[in-house]
């Protein structure tokens, strides 16, 4: 009697057992490159899987953790080092970093799940940036779903990935000819990234964007920050022989389909910004009739160019908001700001959301970094183009020539866009029948891409699939 009576409880607790863990919320680890311009979108797209049941923890450097400040109430952070949480030393050299961050990353990544697993909070999916793609290695030597989050668009990511497999011979045998590639319009040099363009420059982030693709084939799933009708070709040809899902515009939700009420901002920020100052400025100004100027975190223009962009802005003769970060504030012309005083507002940085949804900027003036892309994109404001490396050539050939949305201001034989060429494209992106045609494609892709975003719309339903994948555990794990 007491055998049966142990072996109905040990039937009880096992049941129990079972459907706790059905009723268990699936669980994600996000897993970022360290740098703002690939946390915000990661993030993003986290705010919108926890909306649909999952569990999420970002897994950050310790580092960055003790530089940067981290904004969220239900989303859990964890710390992991790279080999340098003290930051690393100026001038050190990108590539032993790189490998440091591979060997001490491998290890305390796999700690860091080891112990989230111990303390009762298993994590099931590993989502990893491809920047980093031993994620997936950590992932899959620990039974877990892996699933790459690219942060750059598909056109930018196929042409790496031809590069990647051999397809796209680099240096480039004919840098005169049309480059051929399948789901993409005829590109010509200048459109192509600069590590291409400019073979040999930046070796060591050319080796990352390449080698992205290492291993991917174990992945589960192939996330792209972006949405079907923008990329339409280039995701139906991808899609033949990968799992491709778009899962964006990755913006806070109260600039697109205000689904998530509370989702104003990205909530990770390297930078502070101006906002009231910002903000109390651009109230006073008529609505369309301010020039918005940044070149995101990164990209450093040289004393010319800084120049010749002062003076073109100062020849449009329209108000303008310029972000100037503060290490590049010396490059300024000396009398700029006395001579622009009553037309001008330069800050060291700003709610560049806030910014674009703002009635009156008129034109984005923009390096084309991807987020920045898919952000005036999503606000529906027309674009002067001025890319300076990695993929903004690519993104600024697709905002003028497929999405029709604003012009490249072209560079002279010397590499710098002139003031007359500056001021020239800005009129032509606001006066005339060409600026009233990029205007209408602008506030088109604004509604297309929050329509992406709404219930049943294209990136919605990819999330729906993936949750109710993690949910079921109906995919194959046949790589673990």
């Amino acid at each position: 009697m007491e055998k049966i009576e142990e072996d109905n409880q040990q039937h009880k607790l096992k049941a129990m057992e079972e459907n706790n863990q059905k009723q268990r919320a699936a669980h994600c680890l996000i897993f970022p490159y360290p740098i703002q311009g690939h946390i915000n979108p990661m993030l993003q797209f986290s705010k919108r899987l926890q909306q649909k049941g999952v569990k999420i923890t970002l897994a950050v450097t310790k580092h960055l953790s003790k530089t940067t400040e981290f904004k969220s109430e239900t989303i859990s952070l964890e710390t992991f080092s790279d080999g340098f949480d003290d930051g690393v030393p100026p001038g050190y050299d990108v590539e032993t970093y790189l490998n440091t961050f591979r060997e001490v990353g491998t290890r305390t990544l796999k700690e860091t799940l080891q112990v989230m697993s111990d303390s009762g909070r298993p994590v099931d999916c590993v989502i990893y940036d491809p920047f980093l793609p031993w994620g997936l290695d950590v992932a899959k030597e620990l039974g877990l779903y892996g699933a790459a989050f690219f942060t750059q668009s598909c056109a930018v990511d196929l042409i790496y990935h031809r590069v990647f497999t051999g397809e796209l011979k680099v240096p480039l045998p004919d840098p005169e000819s049309e480059i051929l590639i399948p789901g993409l319009p005829p590109l010509k040099m200048e459109d192509m990234p600069s590590f291409i363009s400019v073979h040999g420059s930046y070796p060591p982030i050319f080796e990352i964007v390449v080698d992205q693709f290492r291993g991917m084939e174990k992945a589960d799933w192939l996330f792209f920050n972006t949405f079907y009708m923008l990329e339409e070709e280039v995701i139906e040809y991808m899609a033949k022989s990968s799992p491709v899902k778009t899962i964006g515009p990755t913006i806070p939700s109260m600039y697109l389909d205000k689904r998530l009420p509370d989702d104003k901002e990205y909530g990770l920020s390297v930078y502070k910004p101006n906002t009231a100052a910002c903000m109390d400025w651009l109230n006073e100004r008529q609505p369309d009739s301010v020039l918005y100027i940044s070149f995101g975190s990164l990209a450093q223009l040289g004393n010319g160019q800084m120049e010749e962009l002062a003076w073109g802005l100062k020849l449009s003769n329209k108000h303008f908001l310029w972000v100037v970060r503060s290490s590049e504030e010396s490059k300024m012309p000396s009398n700029f700001l006395q001579e622009t005083s009553d037309k001008g507002l330069i800050v060291s940085w700003c709610p560049q959301l806030d910014v674009l949804a703002h009635e009156a900027i008129c034109c984005f003036i923009t390096h084309c970094g991807w987020n920045s892309t898919l952000e005036a994109l999503s606000m529906g404001v027309p674009m002067v183009a001025m890319p300076q490396w990695t993929d903004q050539s690519t993104n600024s050939k697709f905002v003028m020539d497929v999405w029709k949305m604003g012009i490249k201001a072209q560079k002279d034989e010397k590499g710098i866009v002139r003031r007359e060429t500056i001021d020239r494209c800005i009129r032509e992106v606001m006066e005339g029948e060409k600026g009233e045609e990029i205007k209408k494609n602008a506030l088109k892709w604004k509604e297309l891409a929050r329509e992406s975003m709404c219930e049943g719309g294209s990136s919605d339903k990819n999330i729906e699939e993936f949750v109710a994948s993690l949910g079921s555990n109906s995919l194959s794990n046949s790589s673990n």
